[in-house]
Parts: C-alpha cells; structure tokens; sequence
C-alpha cells in the first residue's frame, strides 16, 4: 500500500512541477522549435520526429528550477536548457544507433524508421547547432562546461560499449559508466543555473553534486525498470538492457549473491545477450534480493543529492527539484 501512495505523490509533485514552471517550459519548446531549423529537409523531419516524442525533458527542466532556485530573472536560462535539450536528444539518436534499440518511448527509435547514417548525421547537427547556440550566451564559462561535459559522455558511450557482454563489470566500473553517460548531463545543467546567477563557487559545486547524484540515481531506477515494468511504462521491452549484454546494478547485485551454478548461468546469458532466457534470469534477480539492493542504492544516493539543496534559500522551486528527486527513484514504485 506505501508503495502505491508513493507512486501517487510522485506523480502529484511532478504535476506541481509542472505548473511551476509552465511559462518557462513554453519559452524552452519555443526556443527548441526555432533553433532546430535548417534548409535540410530530413534533418528537420528527424529533428522534429525525436524532439517530439514525448519526453518529459527532465534534464532542461532541471536547469530551469535550479535557475529560477537562485533567483534568476533573465531570459537566457530557456536557451540554455535548449542546448541542454539538444546535447541529451543528440546522445539518444547516438545511443539507438549503436544498441540497435528498436523503441524509445513506446515509439520507434529514429533509426528504425530513418536508417543508421540519418540518424547518426541528424545527431551530429544537433551537437553542432547546440555549439553554435553556445555563441549566443556569450559565456566562456558556459562553454566551458558543456564542451566538457559533452566530451565526458562521449567517454561514457564507450566505456560502455567496452563493457558489453563482459560480466566481470563490477559496481564501480557501473557507476564510473552512468557518472559519465547519465550524471554529467543533469550535473550540467544544474551548475549552469548557479552560473547564470554568478553565484559563488560553493553554490555552484552543491548544485553540480546535486544534479550528479540525481543522475546517478536516475539511472539506477531506470536500470531496474527493465527487470520489472512492463513495455507501456519504459516505452520499451522488457529485458533490452539484457539482450544488448549490459551488466547494469542489478544483474551485478545478483551476480555477486548467486550461487556458483546460478552466477555461470549469468555470465553466459551476459556474453550472448540472450534474452531467451530472461524467465530464469528475474528468477535469479528476485532470489537474491538484487532489485531491492538497487533500489535500496539508488534511494542512497537520491538522499544524498538532496542534502546538496541545503545551499539554496527555501523556495517552490527548491522544493520542485527536492520533489524530482523523490520522483525519480520511485517512477514504478
């Protein structure tokens, strides 16, 4: 029953959320639509596809609330959580490209319906739009941080492609992995609401480690979700991380509490990616507790980047971000 009020109060804060920032989430898709122009037909047909399929925008909306959190009364925060929208979209064209993933929120992935070069082309204009966007901030700092942070999850993207089918991955190297994949993105684009305000460093780096610890957390809930919701909540299948070979916290967890027969099991399935035999790989998660312990981990961490929001005054938007982070380890819950 607690799980279920939870899942409801999550779903009522984010609502809140919402509302909150409402004007500013129509100034960001206005900005999004007129920065994604551009005399290429296709590009724009991809662009448009992608852009519009239903995402909640999280990582922009973040920059938004931890803006607004610091007091900020400008305009340039909507263009900054556009190039933030543009990096995150462009890393998902990537992404699907190389898990040869077939459905991104409960639609197509755009490879599927473009084919791979579109898809890695369109991604690499969006990379290069969001630089050229940069320009208009006038910020050495801003670019700063965001060419460091798109170099980061280029990092990330092929330390995990190093990792596929290899079920030695510990939970260290996991975590270095969504630290730079997932974390860096939501740490950005919190920091980046500190900068625009020219708050001092300390501010700066609780809001960095905020949106890190968010991302982390993030990420593990969302790795759990592919052991245990159904293909309408993830908007895609049921074990895909398995088939792509991806030892994620809760095949590790598990791994490391099966017995010897049960752990061969695992790291056979992990080498072949096969997905075939997922019925006995969730009985193996279950029996070993490893969905919990991830949860358990994620909610940990979750804790910990709320702390971070120490640093800032009492407002509805400090609230709003503390809400996200209850929201995001508690999306199935």
């Amino acid at each position: 029953m607690s799980a279920n009020l939870n899942s409801v109060k999550s779903v009522s804060t984010i609502d809140s959320t919402n509302i909150l920032v409402a004007d500013d989430m129509r100034a960001l898709d206005q900005a999004i639509r007129s920065h994604l122009s551009s005399d290429v037909a296709l590009v724009n047909q991809i662009s448009d596809y992608i852009i519009g399929s239903g995402g909640k925008r999280l990582r922009p909306m973040l920059l938004i609330l931890a803006a607004r959190a610091c007091g900020y009364q400008g305009k340039q925060h909507t263009l900054l959580a556009a190039i933030i929208e543009f990096i995150h979209t462009a890393t998902l064209l990537h992404d699907d490209v190389v898990d040869e993933s077939e459905r991104r929120r409960g639609k197509l992935t755009a490879h599927a319906v473009f084919g791979n070069a579109a898809s890695v082309l369109v991604g690499d204009f969006l990379y290069s739009r969001s630089f050229q966007m940069m320009i208009e901030i006038d910020s050495m700092r801003v670019m700063q941080i965001l060419s460091s942070t798109t170099n980061t999850i280029a990092e990330g993207e092929v330390q995990q492609l190093l990792n596929i089918g290899d079920p030695e991955v510990d939970e260290a190297t996991y975590m270095e992995v969504i630290r730079n994949k997932t974390a860096k993105l939501f740490e950005a684009a919190c920091q980046l609401g500190a900068v625009l305000t020219g708050k001092d460093e300390a501010t700066e780096m609780a809001l960095a480690r905020f949106g890190r610890q968010l991302g982390l957390a993030f990420q593990i809930a969302d790795d759990c979700l592919d052991y245990e919701a159904d293909s309408e909540t993830m908007g895609k299948n049921l074990g895909d991380d398995l088939a792509e070979g991806k030892p994620t916290l809760p095949l590790i967890y598990a791994r490391a509490r099966a017995s010897r027969e049960q752990r061969e099991f695992l790291d056979a399935v992990i080498r072949d990616g096969d997905i075939e035999e997922l019925p006995r790989v969730l009985e193996i998660i279950h029996a070993t507790n490893a969905l919990d312990l991830a949860h358990r981990r994620a909610e940990e961490i979750s804790v910990e980047a709320a702390s971070c929001l120490d640093a800032l005054p009492d407002t509805a938007f400090r609230q709003a971000m503390l809400d996200i982070c209850t929201h995001a380890v508690n999306r199935n819950r």
